[in-house]
């Protein structure tokens, strides 16, 4: 795959990583306004009930004194700190994953994403984007865009992968899931859900992927 156009996300869907693993070159958009039900601050696990959602809460534009006309740049959106919400996430991540093959090789390297104290929606999620990349074992190198471009030239534009609204099917492979006996395969989660379940091999398997895109 040739250049891409991604945003950083709460860890990111497995699509966006195959995407990003299988890109000669990635940008990250920096220039965005926020938008809501994105993974941008929601990701989607697997534990014992099926598919659980986790929302990092933020602060709205109007209770920070800004006027903004409802827009928010992605890169100024602060993070709600007065929810517990990050003891909370990592609670729901040890009980969906305690008994997946992977979950206590990554443990300590994950626990202090969850345990240090953000102010910007988009710092942290850089942080966990190379949290990823790192467990992955590959260098995370990227650009960052300067100003916001609604059909950008010359560059694969995926920034659409950050909906998690999306009913999209992408057709990726199973992989063996804690509780796939209790509710089948459940694909595209967040790229966790692999590292958790496949550990070394997560690399092969996004590499391996072809995804499904409608780049119309």
């Amino acid at each position: 795959m040739q250049s891409i156009l991604v945003h950083p996300a709460y860890f990111g869907p497995i699509s966006q990583w195959v995407a990003m693993v299988q890109a000669q070159k990635l940008v990250f958009e920096n220039e965005d306004n926020y938008q809501k039900q994105t993974y941008r601050n929601r990701l989607y696990l697997y534990d014992s009930n099926g598919k659980l959602s986790l929302n990092i809460p933020i602060k709205h534009s109007s209770s920070l004194g800004l006027d903004t006309n409802g827009r928010q740049k992605y890169k100024e959106v602060q993070i709600e700190n007065d929810f517990d919400w990050q003891k909370q996430h990592w609670r729901a991540f040890k009980t969906a994953y305690q008994t997946s093959p992977f979950f206590e090789f990554y443990e300590d390297d994950l626990y202090p994403l969850f345990h240090t104290e953000y102010k910007y929606l988009m710092d942290f999620n850089y942080d966990c984007m190379q949290f990823v990349a790192d467990c992955l074992q590959i260098e995370l190198n990227f650009d960052k865009t300067d100003e916001y471009i609604l059909k950008p030239r010359k560059i694969i534009d995926l920034r659409s992968l950050i909906n998690a609204k999306s009913d999209k099917e992408f057709g990726l492979s199973a992989y063996a899931q804690v509780f796939e006996e209790k509710h089948g395969f459940l694909e595209d989660l967040c790229v966790l859900d692999l590292l958790f379940n496949e550990g070394n091999n997560s690399l092969n398997y996004l590499k391996e992927q072809k995804l499904e895109l409608d780049l119309a």
